[in-house]
């Protein structure tokens, strides 16, 4: 990249929702059904059909308005974006252009352990259209219109971002977001969160922006950052050469990493003949509706942060994962009340528990052991009677096995309970350094490293019994004696 440029990234993020039904009638949402079996006489758009707006599509939008700091607009109304496509069976969407459910808001992200804040111009509802496929015939496009008319958001931003790293932090912290509310599962490989990356480069030092381009519908974060970079560096290459950046709409490639294939020469708003939708009248939200959703909206994933950081001790990085979605954080947060070692609380859910579930296929609600049986394992670990590593790779899976069972009845069974009787330990560390007498030699000249040596004969020697803390005391007494 040089350096003397500088790129302006916006961005459009549609959210696809977590409905049963669509934005405007009752067909089903579910993904994954066979092609062309989820649509009505509605969808599609038939002659004296009308539409009905869907009362989730309304409360997911101001949730997710409340939650960005934005202001909603307590009269909304639709309008029709008139355009002609294969996988648009009406001839037109049914959005908001000229008064959008929210404005305003903004969401910080963290790039390089530093903050920054990013605005938003608009949140505004809209249903989706079908999907083409290209890669089923040599001849033929084909067309699944079961996505038409899914509520979608469209979480448009300022111009605010400035690298493709920043793009990333902030599509993520969208997703995270829409997930903690629960009204999407924010799956991008499944099409439920995509992203429009509005490009342009400018020099170092000038506030007039460029011409941008808009790449389309990019599927996950890492092509996201790969696009921008790719399509940032062809901008300053042409500026670089003389030339002029022309407004286009064009798609990534992400097997061949490029943005070469242009899709539309300049398009503005007055090319969708956008008009006020017709059949339907204007949605008034009061403002007592607006508040009981506010009171109702949960601890916000920034406040669990600073909780998690500065009550808890934890460090960012644990804090990130366990605010990660809404169902973990307060998962962690049971867990915590009845452990006082929250990081060994931490631990178990990071390094254990979420790659059991990983592993199985399972969520946190398919996790049938008691909170009660994992504030007993960390005791257990905490309290010398197993070790750390014991615990986790031979207690851990018999206990999600045997969920009734408690851990130290599991440790006992498979004679893992370590012993820290000093006469027991006092005989294996004797006979350990007698076997090793030119290696004491060497730790008494100073080599003090050797520590770690004898304590692993003594492990074996003990079959894993030798309790850790009072075995390295004793070592160290003996071998400083």
């Amino acid at each position: 990249m040089h350096d003397k440029y500088e790129i302006v990234i916006g961005l459009e993020i549609h959210v696809q929702l977590k409905t049963k039904s669509k934005a405007f009638c009752g067909d089903d949402t579910s993904f994954g059904s066979e092609p062309n079996t989820q649509v009505s006489v509605i969808s599609l758009g038939h002659p004296g059909t009308l539409p009905v707006p869907n009362k989730q599509h309304i409360e997911s939008a101001v949730k997710l308005g409340l939650a960005l700091g934005c202001t909603i607009n307590k009269e909304n109304r639709f309008d029709r974006k008139n355009y002609f496509y294969a996988d648009l069976p009406k001839g037109y969407q049914i959005t908001q252009d000229e008064q959008p459910i929210c404005l305003g808001g903004g969401i910080v992200i963290k790039v390089e352990n530093k903050e920054k804040y990013i605005k938003l111009t608009r949140i505004h509802m809209e249903e989706d259209a079908g999907k083409s496929i290209h890669d089923v015939s040599p001849k033929y496009s084909m067309i699944d219109l079961n996505r038409a008319g899914v509520p979608l958001l469209e979480i448009v931003s300022d111009p605010d971002l400035r690298s493709a790293d920043e793009a990333y932090a902030y599509i993520g912290e969208i997703r995270r977001m829409v997930r903690w509310l629960d009204i999407s599962d924010g799956n991008m490989e499944e099409g439920s969160l995509r992203c429009d990356c509005n490009i342009s480069v400018r020099l170092k030092g000038t506030t007039k922006l460029g011409t941008r381009c808009e790449i389309k519908n990019v599927n996950s974060l890492r092509n996201a950052k790969r696009a921008i970079e790719y399509e940032a560096n062809r901008q300053i290459t042409i500026l670089e050469a003389g030339g002029e950046i022309e407004q286009q709409t064009r798609s990534y490639d992400a097997d061949k990493d490029n943005t070469d294939t242009i899709l539309r020469d300049k398009e503005d708003a007055h090319d969708y003949r956008y008009f006020p939708e017709p059949d339907m009248p204007p949605v008034v939200l009061t403002e007592t509706y607006i508040e009981t959703l506010q009171k109702n909206l949960p601890k916000l994933p920034a406040a669990f942060f600073e909780l998690l950081t500065l009550e808890h001790q934890l460090s960012e990085y644990d804090a990130k994962i366990l605010t990660d979605d809404l169902e973990t954080a307060n998962f962690y947060l049971t867990l915590s009340k009845q452990t006082q070692n929250k990081k060994a609380a931490a631990n178990l859910i990071i390094n254990r528990i979420k790659s059991y579930l990983n592993e199985n296929s399972l969520t946190l609600k398919d996790f049938n052991l008691g909170f009660d049986k994992m504030a007993a394992f960390i005791k257990m670990i905490d309290t010398g009677q197993v070790s750390s590593a014991i615990a986790y790779q031979r207690i851990f899976p018999v206990l999600v096995e045997n969920p009734s069972k408690a851990p130290v009845q599991i440790a006992e069974e498979l004679g893992l309970i370590q012993n820290a009787d000093v006469d027991f330990l006092s005989q294996i560390v004797d006979e350990v350094l007698a076997s090793y007498p030119d290696k004491v030699t060497i730790y008494k000249k100073g080599k003090k490293g050797l520590i770690g040596f004898f304590m692993g004969e003594v492990m074996k020697k003990s079959k894993g019994k030798a309790e850790p803390k009072s075995t390295n005391k004793l070592l160290r007494e003996k071998l400083d004696a």
